[in-house]
């Protein structure tokens, strides 16, 4: 049969609830254990500390990603925006060069119109060179009649400004016959007088139709609107 001791039991667990409250009422007891709560809270605050400070770095190093690549694209946009206007500025200067070479533009059609125009109706009367030299012409032909030439600077003359300060220097020459084409050499008469032409040189300034200054026009000529410009100068413009 078990026997068993009830009062050594309840003594032995006073015993051990009192050792309990002495150890709990020792002052190097409780210090131990204020220790350790102030080691297992501070433990606990650094860990939520460093667990937050390394989200909070995460999160800003994310932001500074983005902020970064948004500068690396405006920087991007800003430079193909200063290509842009370079470009702009570029063919805007291309434009206003071509406008003022079309506003001063003076082709040789322009001019050989002009002139061209202003040519008399008279047989024979022909223009062998037309020189331009910036805004100066220099014309020299020949014509069997002096009146037709000093039609023809007068003409030019009076032009409402397309041709001004024209002047004309002319020569009498005496037209040599070829006899050896005749069949009737012998025929002729050498005390008959001999035909005649007249050379001249006649000079000028040009101003190209939409620059001419509005000036005063004979009553019995007005000048025609010009041909575009355009092409090569011919050596000899002649009009029948």
């Amino acid at each position: 049969m078990i026997k068993v001791n009830l009062l050594d039991s309840v003594t032995d667990r006073t015993h051990s609830v009192a050792a309990v409250e002495a150890q709990v009422a020792n002052p190097r007891a409780r210090t131990w254990l204020l220790v350790f709560a102030v080691v297992a809270l501070t433990v606990v605050g650094m860990g939520f500390d460093w667990v937050s400070a390394g989200t909070a770095y995460a999160t800003a190093q994310a932001d500074l990603k983005r902020e970064e690549d948004v500068a690396a694209r405006m920087t991007a946009i800003n430079k193909e925006q200063a290509e842009l206007e370079k470009k702009i500025k570029e063919i805007q200067v291309r434009i206003d060069a071509i406008k003022r070479l079309r506003a001063s533009q003076q082709g040789p059609v322009s001019v050989l119109s002009a002139i061209n125009e202003r040519i008399p109706n008279v047989a024979d009367f022909r223009l062998t060179s037309i020189e331009q030299k910036a805004d100066g012409l220099v014309i020299e032909g020949h014509s069997p009649n002096e009146m037709a030439v000093t039609q023809f600077g007068r003409s030019l003359e009076f032009s409402g400004g397309t041709f001004s300060n024209v002047s004309i220097e002319t020569e009498r020459k005496e037209v040599k016959l070829n006899t050896e084409s005749l069949k009737d050499a012998a025929d002729i008469d050498k005390d008959a007088p001999k035909p005649e032409t007249v050379n001249f040189k006649l000079t000028c300034k040009y101003a190209a139709p939409g620059a001419a200054a509005p000036a005063a026009q004979s009553d019995d000529k007005k000048p025609s609107a010009p041909a575009p410009k355009e092409s090569k100068e011919p050596k000899e413009v002649a009009k029948n």
